[in-house]
């Protein structure tokens, strides 16, 4: 169906821009329409005697000095303007890609307003091209939603045209699932790293990265990076301060990730950053050193043997897992004594298996003194964990963000994308 086109008029009134309908009708003040009135011939109106009237009571009426008959009018015809609008989708057009295919545009003039709503009358945000050529919205459309859009555009002797056209969005079929690594309102600490993964490979990876925003209480710049097809993290340049409150705005359920598949999901996720903890282990003089708010502390430790050294690097506490159960025969190429533990106070560092936890199967004179683990730092414990130790006073201290950093091991820097590990990445490279 074509989009349906009225003509009106417009005149300028003190500045303002007026626009009457050509066919209006009723009583107009002054430069209120451009329909003319029809003028009054000089005989005036009818049945008023005319002066040319003869003494003796003959005719009255006489011809007009126009020569047009007493009493008669004359129309002005309405001006068509010559500007074309055109809108895209057609009218009750269905299954409308969510972007990229609404564009208004006009031939023979420039458009002066252009309004796209939902039925609840919210707007859409667009822009006008500087020249008054087109319009585009300035983001996708919502899925499954039904649209209007009215136009209004003016030629070049100012007459203006009207366009309108429904359309509805299409209803997506196929959705990725959307998963990340944080819990509305908990609390975090400063090295948290936004993480979130995708059960669909991603091929619009700017359109989703546009679809996740950032919103802070203190201006703090969040930006993203892609690890994969399937997993995009967020992080600060800097560790966040203390306090900052957060709010992960998730904008993708239109947001066609592949083709054909939409991002599924759209909502608010705040949460906060809690105190600062960052802990250095050093696994040269087996010493973990906690700054907590500026107040340190050194701990004793163990860490990875010559043969299963600690990665260096900065890691971040992903998650605490309290008693889990480790065994070597999960590490590939495992060599020396087989075990399998009943491991209290554990906290996951990286994908791969490095944690901080408690140690109770240890002789406490290791501790501070030798590298035994196999590549985890313990603290000393006893069996089934206890508050009051060294590892339970760690563990519950302790936030899900919080920073871990290892120096001076005989293994290599831990990888990016090995658990929460963005920190070790260059800003410029993020």
């Amino acid at each position: 169906m074509k989009a349906i086109r009225r003509v009106v008029a417009v005149g300028l009134v003190g500045g303002a821009l007026v626009l009457t309908s050509a066919c209006g009708g009723g009583g107009g003040g002054a430069g209120g329409g451009t329909a003319a009135k029809a003028e009054l011939g000089a005989g005036g109106t009818a049945g008023v005697p005319s002066s040319a009237a003869p003494a003796d009571g003959g005719a009255t009426g006489a011809p007009a000095p126009t020569g047009a008959p007493a009493g008669a009018a004359t129309t002005a015809t309405p001006k068509v303007s010559q500007a074309v609008v055109d809108i895209q989708p057609k009218n009750g057009a269905v299954d409308v890609a969510p972007n990229g295919a609404v564009k208004v545009a006009v031939t023979g003039g420039k458009l002066t307003t252009v309004k796209v709503s939902d039925k609840t009358g919210k707007e859409v945000a667009g822009t006008l091209a500087a020249d008054g050529s087109s319009w585009t919205p300035s983001g996708p459309l919502a899925v499954g939603t039904a649209y209007q859009v009215n136009a209004l555009a003016a030629d070049a002797g100012g007459v203006v045209t009207e366009a309108a056209s429904g359309f509805t969005t299409l209803a997506p079929e196929r959705e990725s699932k959307v998963s990340d690594n944080v819990q509305d309102n908990a609390t975090y600490g400063v090295g948290m790293i936004v993480s979130v993964d995708f059960d669909k490979d991603v091929k619009n990876k700017e359109a989703v990265a546009r679809g996740i925003t950032f919103e802070t209480d203190n201006g703090t710049v969040v930006k993203g990076h892609w690890f994969g097809n399937r997993r995009l993290d967020f992080r600060p340049e800097k560790n966040w301060t203390p306090g900052t409150k957060v709010t992960v705005k998730y904008r993708l359920k239109s947001v066609e990730i592949a083709p054909g598949v939409y991002g599924g999901v759209d909502r608010d996720e705040p949460f906060t950053i809690g105190r600062s903890q960052i802990s250095t282990v050093d696994a040269k003089t087996h010493k973990m050193t906690v700054v907590r708010d500026g107040r340190t502390s050194v701990l004793d430790i163990t860490s990875g043997s010559s043969e299963f050294p600690t990665w260096n690097g900065t890691m971040v506490v992903m998650s605490k897992e309290g008693v889990v159960r480790m065994q070597s025969s999960t590490l590939p190429g495992m060599t020396g004594d087989p075990y399998d533990k009943q491991v209290p106070h554990s906290m996951r560092l990286t994908d791969s298996g490095t944690y901080v936890h408690g140690n109770w199967w240890r002789p406490a004179s290791v501790f501070g003194t030798q590298n035994t683990s196999h590549g985890c730092v313990a603290l000393k414990d006893v069996e089934g964990g206890a508050p009051g130790t060294e590892a339970g006073k760690f563990y519950d201290g302790s936030l899900i963000g919080d920073i871990v950093t290892v120096v001076n091991s005989t293994r290599g820097q831990v990888k990016p994308d090995n658990g929460l590990s963005g920190w070790n990445m260059d800003w410029s490279a993020w």
